[in-house]
């Protein structure tokens, strides 16, 4: 699901009337040398926002907050496994689809505060609060309720039988920090209280320091002071990283060359993040299940990923990457057929008119593309699939514009969107893009309301069962069905791609990614388990 990267309020909490000019200058901290305990890395997303209940290490991945659960691998080539973090133990079966989970003993937030049952009920309940207006409300919708078992557990209980353990791993808030007030305005977007293994000591909008905690309940941290400067323009970061005035960023995939160098290293990470093409209701053409089909087979994937991505992704047809392994169906690819997309319109009565565009009953074949205007690779992926529409008779106009806009725009026009959020839960990863809308559905969530007959049973079955193959073979008929009826054209599943320098440090392996990514991820998304 589709989330911007952070909502301006959360700069504005920060302080207001600050420049775009001091924004970029302001970074003065140095990096770090080869024997110092700091690290500064140039962060391209706004800093603040730092909420669990609004999506903040959502996936259990974060210096400030800690889940129940948190993931694990030592690779980035299969989905992780969820490990014990808040939580003491496994879940434990407590009736159908209810499951009791111990607490770890000792556990204190960085305001000194103990954890107890008392913080997990208020962190899930504010999620599902109506007046809170979570944007990762439907990210937790199997979970019909989050109690008090005591104050050392809870009792989790699902509407489906699936595993619980990849809807806990949201980070844990403090009961007395939670507000029922729109999360995007709690006092913790700019002063987070958490368990993780840093704390925040500063923030202004050009930089946030964080500082490790003496009192953290895991290892004792080696990076004792973690400096994240705000750049949000790509070549910013590049030339900062170049000049060595940090230690790390994220780059998009264009910009690695630009990098590389001695004392440079450049590391692609595999990600269930997807690119696609929303669609809209409100086109003759985009509402026309056979134009939808006719525009899957006239993507060029393969050429896409090696000239627009630079080599770093992976082609996607689903939201179901290869990486989910036997849920995974191989067969409901669309290979790249020109023709037949051709002679689908043709059979559809799209024909070409004297501009070489397709019509039908008067209308164009014709609509607007509109991208998140600061984000190089969705530009880039716009501009690719408006060319490959071309030779089909199909006239895609796109531009560049505001999230402000977009989200106004659904209705009418196509729109560059990206998932995989919660991609530890295939549920989470396939249900809310494809499924018809719910009403308490994000406004990014199968946004043209197109769905193939039948594909919502076979989600809502998915849904209900536990890992195995049962479901397994459900997701290879999900697949199916939508191939046959596609409400997206999906694009390309993202390689996250970062540079660093490397100071001596034993680095964690990467893992596979959400959407979510920025300088919280890559080399950097376990940082408390670093070593010398």
């Amino acid at each position: 699901m589709e989330f911007p990267a952070r909502p301006l309020r959360c700069l504005r909490a920060v302080a207001a009337g600050v420049t775009t000019t001091a924004l970029l200058v302001g970074c003065t901290a140095p990096a770090g040398n080869a024997e110092s305990d700091q690290i500064v890395l140039g962060e391209g997303y706004e800093l603040g926002g730092y909420n669990p209940v609004s999506g903040y290490a959502e996936t259990g991945v974060s210096p400030l907050y800690d889940g129940l659960y948190r993931p694990n691998a030592t690779t980035d080539s299969v989905v992780p496994d969820m490990v014990p973090a808040l939580a003491q133990d496994e879940p434990q079966p407590a009736g159908p689809n209810r499951w009791r989970v111990p607490l770890r003993d000792g556990v204190v937030f960085s305001d000194g505060s103990a954890l107890d049952s008392a913080d997990v009920v208020a962190t899930y309940t504010a999620v599902r609060d109506p007046a809170v207006a979570s944007e990762i409300s439907t990210s937790i919708a199997p979970i019909v309720s989050v109690t008090a078992d005591g104050p050392d557990a809870i009792v989790v209980e699902l509407n489906t039988g699936a595993d619980p353990k990849p809807l806990l791993l949201l980070g844990i808030l403090p009961s007395e920090l939670i507000e029922s007030a729109p999360a995007a305005d709690w006092a913790v977007n700019t002063e987070p209280v958490g368990t993780g293994p840093y704390r925040l000591e500063s923030l202004r909008p050009d930089q946030a320091v964080m500082v490790a905690r003496d009192d953290y309940w895991g290892e004792p941290v080696q990076v004792r002071r973690l400096v994240y400067t705000y750049a949000p323009e790509d070549n910013t970061r590049a030339q900062s990283m170049v000049s060595g005035t940090v230690d790390g960023v994220n780059l998009p995939p264009r910009l690695m060359d630009s990098v590389d160098s001695d004392d440079i290293r450049t590391v692609a990470v595999r990600s269930a993040d997807w690119r696609a093409i929303a669609l809209p209701a409100g086109n003759a053409f985009t509402a026309d299940p056979q134009a939808r089909l006719a525009m899957n087979l006239a993507v060029d994937r393969e050429a896409l990923v090696r000239d627009v991505l630079v080599g770093y992704g992976r082609q996607a047809s689903t939201p179901v990457a290869a990486v989910y392994a036997d849920a995974y169906n191989a067969d409901a690819q669309f290979a790249f057929d020109a023709g037949r997309a051709g002679d689908l319109l043709d059979e559809a009565g799209w024909l070409r008119g004297a501009d070489q565009v397709r019509e039908k009953d008067g209308v164009r074949a014709s609509f607007e593309l509109l991208y998140n205007a600061q984000d190089t690779v969705r530009r880039d992926l716009a501009v690719a699939f408006s060319a490959a529409m071309a030779p089909l008779g199909v006239d895609v106009r796109p531009r560049g514009t505001s999230w402000d806009e977009i989200d106004t725009r659904f209705g009418d026009s196509a729109v560059v969107l990206a998932g995989g959020s919660t991609p530890y839960s295939i549920d989470s990863q396939v249900y809310d893009t494809l499924h018809t809308r719910q009403p308490d559905s994000s406004p990014y969530s199968n946004p043209g309301n197109f769905t193939a007959p039948g594909l919502d049973e076979l989600l809502e079955q998915a849904g209900q069962l536990a890992s195995g193959p049962e479901k397994d073979d459900l997701y290879r008929q999900i697949q199916a069905t939508y191939a046959a009826e596609p409400s997206h054209v999906f694009l390309a599943f993202l390689d996250h791609t970062y540079a660093y320098r490397d100071r001596g440090w034993k680095q964690s392996a990467p893992i596979l990614e959400p959407h979510s990514h920025g300088v919280s991820w890559g080399p950097w998304w376990d940082l408390g388990a670093w070593r010398r």
